[in-house]
């Protein structure tokens, strides 16, 4: 076969410069079909263009997109290994959120705004910055948009510029690096810059980071952690193929507050997700390597995470997928080197379902089921099991994390847990979940001996 035809069966297979339906698309954006990884869209999902909301005093305001949003949780909770004792717990959660944008009326200058209030209780805990912030704002920046500064994409999308100063609350990647934690009762927020080149609809885009994140504070504004910050560059790269969008990255964490010298994690990394075309297979994988400084320690540490899925042509678009995380621990806290890798500020969820895991020291084998049984009814399940990658390390969310002597071994233990999503109007959603936790070596050791049981309903009421 000559060199031409090979490139060429390459391409086809990869489908690269193909469109599926052999009609140029109008977007090189593919969402990923790997599970929990879809990314809060900017503005918020919750929010709509105040000219197609159902009130009509709203529908002159072109320029405003607006959202109001409230959610209720009561959760069960017994034996919580997060917890120093046992016990049950029950509290009840609530957080509201407000979203307020100006655009295209005084460009390129835009405003956005959004105000959380986050609240528990009935908890048999104390109080925590994880579910209480009271009246903070979340996101509240100024940015210039120039919608025309560059030239156009190959499908006529332009590829606006811009440059956002203040409170942000973004997520990026496949959210396990940075997210803004929906499922958590309060927020991961930043602030300082943020600059743009190119949206979603381009063929490539490139996202620029240079912000501190927030000190959650239960019931004073939020403040910039002091002497840590976030620096960041991520691609987007989707013209290449249908099959698979790249993003690569660069994340960089400061702190100056470590002793001897502070600590610098330098974090290159790699996204590849998408779908072999017709086959109905999809996949989502990435790896990331560290390097740097903690004090007089270097830093050498890896994560890599991998999902191959399958979507059945079945009435309930049903889809079944098996996924592998890994992240190195330290092998050791008196050598001279670290291997914990930084986590950075990604989301818990659904690395476990009862929120006992972080992407740090873990291994995790997953098998997962979905399912849409009618528009607005989906359904998912999933098998998990959890182990230490070191034996040595913590383990970050159990009351007594760490034996440094590894006779604990690094069996976690495994978890199963179910959840049913009801639609009930386009302004409401019900929750029911329920996650089953059994306790490995490890846990039987450090933490209690008995199983866990986390069950939970949750309403979610929006406005527009």
């Amino acid at each position: 076969m000559s060199l031409s035809s090979t490139s060429s069966l390459l391409r086809a297979l990869l489908g690269v410069g193909v469109s599926w339906s052999g009609v140029q698309a109008a977007t090189f954006y593919r969402e990923a079909d790997s599970y929990s990884t879809k990314r809060d869209p900017d503005p918020p999902r919750y929010v709509e263009p105040a000219a197609a909301s159902p009130s009509t005093q709203l529908n002159e305001f072109e320029w405003l997109d607006v959202g109001l949003d409230y959610r209720l949780r009561y959760e069960y909770r017994d034996d919580d290994i997060r917890r120093a004792r046992d016990g049950v717990d029950e509290p009840f959660l609530h957080r509201t959120r407000l979203y307020l944008g100006v655009r295209d009326i005084v460009d390129p200058l835009r405003f956005a705004v959004e105000l959380q209030d986050a609240h528990r209780y009935n908890g048999d805990y104390a109080l925590d910055s994880r579910d209480v912030n009271e009246l903070e704002f979340i996101r509240l920046y100024a940015e210039l948009h120039f919608k025309d500064l560059l030239p156009a994409d190959s499908l006529g999308n332009s590829r606006p510029v811009a440059l956002r100063f203040g409170n942000h609350n973004f997520e990026f990647l496949d959210r396990r690096l940075i997210g803004n934690n929906q499922w958590r009762n309060t927020a991961n927020a930043f602030r300082g810059w943020h600059g743009i080149v190119g949206q979603e609809a381009n063929d490539w885009q490139v996202d620029l980071l240079s912000v501190q994140p927030l000190d959650r504070l239960l019931y004073d504004p939020d403040r910039p952690a002091e002497g840590k910050r976030l620096w960041g560059a991520i691609g987007h790269w989707r013209a290449w193929s249908d099959v698979v969008t790249l993003e690569p990255f660069y994340l960089r964490l400061d702190e100056r507050s470590i002793p001897d010298g502070g600590r610098v994690v330098h974090s290159p990394g790699l996204r590849a997700y998408g779908v072999f075309r017709r086959s109905g297979f999809d996949f989502d994988v990435s790896a990331v390597t560290q390097f740097g400084h903690a004090g007089a320690r270097d830093i050498s540490a890896w994560a890599a995470n991998a999902e191959l899925g399958y979507r059945f042509e079945d009435a309930w678009k049903s889809r079944l997928s098996f996924f592998y995380g890994a992240a190195s621990g330290d092998r050791s806290p008196t050598d001279a080197e670290d291997n914990r890798f930084e986590r950075f500020f990604g989301f818990g969820r659904p690395w476990s379902a009862n929120d006992y895991v972080v992407f740090e020291n873990i291994l995790a084998p997953k098998v997962r089921y979905e399912a849409t049984f009618s528009p607005a009814l989906r359904f998912d399940a999933g098998y998990s099991w959890y182990a230490l990658q070191s034996a040595t390390d913590r383990f970050y969310n159990a009351a007594n994390n760490r034996d440094q002597t590894g006779q604990s071994g690094t069996d976690v233990g495994h978890e199963f847990d179910i959840r049913f999503r009801w639609q009930v109007t386009r302004q409401a959603e019900v929750t029911l979940g329920y996650a089953h936790f059994v306790a490995g070596e490890w846990t039987r050791r450090q933490v209690r001996p008995g199983d866990t049981d986390f069950a939970y309903l949750e309403l979610q009421l929006k406005a527009f």
